[in-house]
């Protein structure tokens, strides 16, 4: 059964200086005129593969079913393979590069029911040069499949646990402390944490945070109003997640974090909350 999709979701870390953006637009509207294009971000750092699959990983429940076109690819004119993932028995196709910045998403929405590598030139621009897969490679790919190209056209089928996996952190205990990391600073400076609320149980409420040689005292908080001047505060933020913030200002400023950094968790005796043991581990 032919299957078509209106919709081709676009994130990439080409920033908007360049003509990339809009050059990569173009070619599916060339081969998909009527299929919507859906800009997630193009905000990505440069070359953070990291940073793009954790972007898109947040967006993957939210996004319109269809063709997913991410593209944060340092790898560009390697024997890395470029790939188009179904995931939901075709409810959706994510395509990209084979290094990390799909699989998160894929996993979130339930992992890959088939995966082609995109081998097929017949389905691909006449490269110029071997550095913007982007637009040769990936862009066409998503607007045939998007026209109702059968993925097994677009090259030979490869076992989705060949798949690279994600790389995103995981949480330890260490001196009694709880040991984590910085994951995303959104653009307000809010410091989001590889943790969930759950994690938090056996801390405390409030807790001991240490980020480098500071230290500060954290009370869990509902909303960014309910922090006062200056007042770091953790927060359960839209993804579901603790984040860091102050009230109308910058915690990643305030605090001198960036993402990657590693921060600790310690309980302030007598603090309140449950002794229940935490669960350790990436979140299924």
């Amino acid at each position: 059964m032919t299957v078509r999709y209106n919709t081709i979701s676009f994130l990439s870390d080409f920033g908007h200086q360049d003509e990339f953006v809009g050059v990569v637009h173009s070619v599916l509207r060339t081969i998909a005129p009527e299929v919507a294009v859906i800009d997630i971000t193009h905000g990505i750092r440069a070359h953070d593969v990291r940073a793009g699959a954790l972007a898109l990983a947040r967006s993957a429940q939210y996004l319109c079913p269809g063709v997913v076109l991410a593209v944060v690819d340092p790898g560009v004119g390697t024997d890395r393979k470029a790939v188009a993932v179904e995931v939901g028995n075709g409810a959706s196709v994510l395509v990209g590069p084979d290094n990390g910045v799909l699989a998160s998403a894929v996993a979130l929405v339930g992992g890959a029911t088939r995966v082609v590598e995109l081998t097929n030139t017949d389905y691909q621009l006449s490269r110029l040069g071997s550095t913007f897969d982007g637009r040769d490679v990936f862009a066409p790919a998503a607007a045939h499949l998007a026209m109702g190209v059968d993925m097994g056209e677009l090259g030979n089928e490869m076992s989705p646990s060949s798949l690279l996996p994600g790389l995103l952190p995981i949480i330890d205990i260490e001196d009694g402390g709880l040991v984590l990391e910085v994951l995303w600073i959104d653009t307000y400076g809010n410091v989001q944490l590889n943790i969930g609320p759950d994690d938090l149980t056996e801390w405390g409420d409030p807790f001991l945070l240490t980020a480098g040689e500071r230290k500060e005292t954290i009370a869990i908080r509902p909303a960014y109003r309910s922090l006062a001047t200056n007042e770091v505060g953790a927060i359960i933020d839209s993804s579901g997640l603790v984040s860091l913030a102050v009230n109308g200002a910058s915690a990643a400023a305030h605090l001198g974090l960036s993402a990657g950094d590693e921060l600790r968790i310690d309980k302030i005796d007598g603090a309140s909350g449950p002794s229940t043991p935490v669960t350790l581990g990436r979140k299924e």
